[in-house]
């Protein structure tokens, strides 16, 4: 049976996606292939190569993002997304789709073109890059004379692409959560969550394409880069993927 994992971005909420993936491998769940956007790209990519949980976690406690060195200048974008190569080059040494251990497929957001890109062939690091370069934080990716942003703009939760597989499985880190009595004070958490709830909205129409979902409850307050909680959102996404497991009658029909 081919079982496929899609991962949806999320900034740094994406660390609850090795969360996820230590559960998948305590309860003996192997991946044959990953389809990741933006955040899920990275660690997509980084799980197909064959690194370890603490590797993926590591990779995002030292990514330095807000190191000097990485600011752009006269660009469109605050961060220079090329800089990041040496860092994906310290997880993944070899520059090719061809040499990662399962099927990886990730997506871009072609701004010539306006048309999704999914790459699954071929140099491995610029499209990786180009998944997660959210606009205007990180600058586009130039890659074979076409402009490329972050993948979630057009497919934030890639689990379309895994039509070939038996069985998928979905790791999705946007929920957005109910307000209750709380107030929006400022108008960037309004337009904020304006955002929010319209990605959710078309996200969650693909949620019935998962055979199992795992969609980590309290990460709505954590924001893009919210280093400091890396591991509180890799623990919610460990716990919630063990909930989706434990309750999944498709695994149970399976063990």
């Amino acid at each position: 049976m081919k079982i496929g994992l899609a991962l949806s971005g999320g900034g740094t909420k994406g660390i609850a996606h090795a969360g996820a993936i230590k559960a998948l491998q305590e309860y003996g769940i192997t991946i044959h292939s990953v389809a990741g956007t933006s955040a899920g790209a990275l660690v997509g990519a980084l799980y197909a190569a064959g690194n370890s949980v603490d590797d993926i976690s590591s990779f995002f406690s030292s990514s330095n993002l807000f190191d000097p060195r990485k600011f752009a200048f006269r660009r469109a974008g605050f961060l220079n997304s090329d800089v990041f190569v040496d860092h994906i080059k310290n997880y993944i040494p070899v520059n090719y789709f061809e040499s990662l251990e399962k099927s990886l497929q990730v997506t871009a957001t072609n701004l010539n073109t306006m048309k999704l890109k999914v790459f699954d062939h071929g140099e491995l690091y610029h499209p990786i890059l180009a998944s997660a370069a959210f606009p205007g934080i990180f600058t586009p990716v130039e890659f074979n004379n076409e402009t490329y942003v972050d993948g979630g703009v057009l497919n934030n939760f890639p689990v379309d692409l895994l039509d070939d597989c038996d069985l998928r499985i979905g790791s999705y880190v946007n929920k957005v959560e109910y307000l209750g009595d709380k107030k929006l004070k400022r108008s960037y958490d309004v337009a904020n969550r304006a955002f929010a709830i319209g990605q959710y909205d078309k996200d969650r129409a693909k949620f019935h394409d998962c055979d199992i979902l795992i969609e980590p409850d309290k990460l709505y307050d954590y924001g893009l880069f919210s280093f400091k909680s890396l591991q509180k959102m890799f623990d919610i996404g460990y716990d919630s993927a063990c909930r989706a497991l434990d309750t999944s009658s498709i695994l149970k029909d399976l063990t």
